[in-house]
């Protein structure tokens, strides 16, 4: 059984086969599971449901997967698992870029994916967190609330994704030192390899449009040569 059992899952896939697969395969797992045939059909479960992640493919008839993936991330915070084409790496970074939390290729074991789910199942806060370091970090006009994992700009709430909220995790436990790229990836529960550290490279630079006031000359979240990565607070 999962241990992220009882969470909610909506698979969308064009291909009846498949979602019926997904469906009966995280049942088994414990999972509660809800399955749409594309993104009018998931847009109507999500009226009137909440939803714990989205398994959703890219290639839909009508909005494709990562069409929807962009419109969801400006009202929904919900993580989003994408499932790609094998070789088609340009859809996997433009989904990425559009707020997705992972991806997963076609062809896969569904052993695979759910490890996938629960790994960014794992990254959503369950509850507050607490900590001997800063409860508030300054970026600017930007704040992060380390015990609640909030980033605010003033008066209003920054949405996060699941794994933006990890990758402020990460770096708010070590302000001011480096985080290279492959313990990035080892930390958000991925495997290693360079296409996981080019996704954790898109991850970085959606996450400095939400905190930097020029993402193009990071003040805040700053490359360090041949490190990785670094927060820098006021």
């Amino acid at each position: 059984m999962s241990e992220q059992a009882e969470s909610h899952l909506l698979i969308v896939d064009d291909d009846a086969r498949i979602r019926a697969l997904l469906q009966k395969f995280l049942i088994r797992q414990g999972f509660y599971v809800s399955a749409a045939r594309d993104a009018a059909h998931a847009r109507r479960l999500l009226d009137g449901l909440d939803f714990d992640l989205i398994v959703l493919d890219v290639m839909m008839p009508g909005e494709d997967g990562v069409s929807f993936t962009r419109a969801l991330r400006a009202e929904s915070s919900t993580p989003i698992m994408l499932l790609t084409a094998r070789g088609d790496t340009d859809d996997r970074i433009a989904g990425l870029e559009a707020g997705a939390d992972d991806y997963l290729p076609k062809p896969f074991e569904p052993k695979e994916l759910l490890l996938r789910i629960n790994a960014i199942l794992r990254r959503v806060p369950q509850s507050p967190e607490t900590s001997d370091g800063p409860k508030v970090l300054h970026l600017g006009d930007v704040r992060y609330d380390v015990e609640r994992a909030e980033l605010w700009h003033g008066a209003e709430q920054v949405r996060l994704t699941a794994t933006e909220v990890q990758l402020m995790r990460i770096f708010a436990s070590c302000p001011g030192e480096a985080v290279s790229r492959s313990k990035l990836v080892e930390d958000l529960g991925r495997d290693r390899d360079q296409a996981q550290e080019r996704a954790v490279d898109v991850q970085i630079t959606r996450l400095r449009r939400k905190i930097e006031a020029d993402p193009k000359q990071p003040r805040y979240l700053q490359t360090v040569r041949g490190s990785g990565y670094m927060l820098a607070p006021d």
